[in-house]
């Protein structure tokens, strides 16, 4: 069976350092990966590998793998004050308690009303309302203009997630996720990742005819992967 996940708090160059342990059938070698999606290293066990030897392995790697840490931008939490993208444009988060509006958009601002301790979840929870609202129309008008093109399938349920692996995905059943964070992009890219999604109900794999299909449901194919792949792991820095 495999282990549970769990975190080794190391001293490497005498520098404390936590890195996740994650073990995976498909690994055949040891590995470590640092992206901003995880938010510091991840060790990479095959199933029979040894722990001691992705310790060796990492202390082998220090130098390397703690240049990768200084590099990933810095957190920034959902705070009074702080900045973060809505569909694109910089927004400033700015409590009001004495409102009683909940959570709202005006002016190039996140406006939060209510108790300050409470102002992280408002503000993520109000951040995923508005990427479903923004997803769900896009979906259906978008399969419906697939359909009729395609005799494909509709979609299932959508679920807004926040997915660390992949921005959306199409279950066998039809069943769509996406991640809330693509509500911070710009709506080109969200456009894109929808029209992705769609083209998946009929053509599960990345074919020409996949690909001719999301061509079709949206013109901002080129410029919605390139940003994604530019800028889309920035959007981890945020909550």
């Amino acid at each position: 069976m495999p282990r549970q996940a769990q975190t080794l708090n190391l001293s490497l160059d005498g520098r404390a350092v936590a890195v996740s342990v994650r073990r995976s059938a498909r690994a055949r070698r040891v590995a470590i990966r640092v992206d901003p999606a995880l938010g510091g290293a991840e060790l990479i066990l095959p199933q029979r590998a040894a722990e001691s030897e992705g310790v060796a392995f990492l202390h082998s790697r220090a130098a390397w793998l703690l240049r990768r840490l200084d590099a990933l931008p810095p957190r920034i939490p959902f705070h009074d004050g702080a900045i973060v993208p809505l569909r694109g444009a910089p927004h400033r988060i700015a409590h009001d308690a004495a409102a009683r509006r909940g959570v709202w958009a005006a002016d190039g601002r996140i406006v939060v009303s209510g108790r300050a301790e409470h102002l992280p979840r408002r503000v993520g929870d109000w951040l995923r309302r508005q990427a479903r609202a923004a997803i769900a129309p896009l979906v259906a008008e978008k399969a419906t203009t697939f359909a009729a093109e395609t005799r494909t399938r509709h979609p299932g349920r959508i679920s807004i997630r926040d997915q660390r692996s992949r921005w959306g995905s199409c279950a066998a059943n039809g069943n769509l996720s996406f991640s809330w964070r693509l509500i911070l992009a710009p709506d080109t890219v969200l456009d894109y990742v929808v029209a992705h999604e769609i083209g998946h109900l009929a053509h599960p794999n990345h074919s020409p005819a996949f690909w001719a299909g999301v061509d079709r449901l949206t013109p901002h194919a080129q410029r919605g992967r390139r940003w994604l792949r530019r800028n889309g792991a920035t959007l981890f820095r945020y909550g």
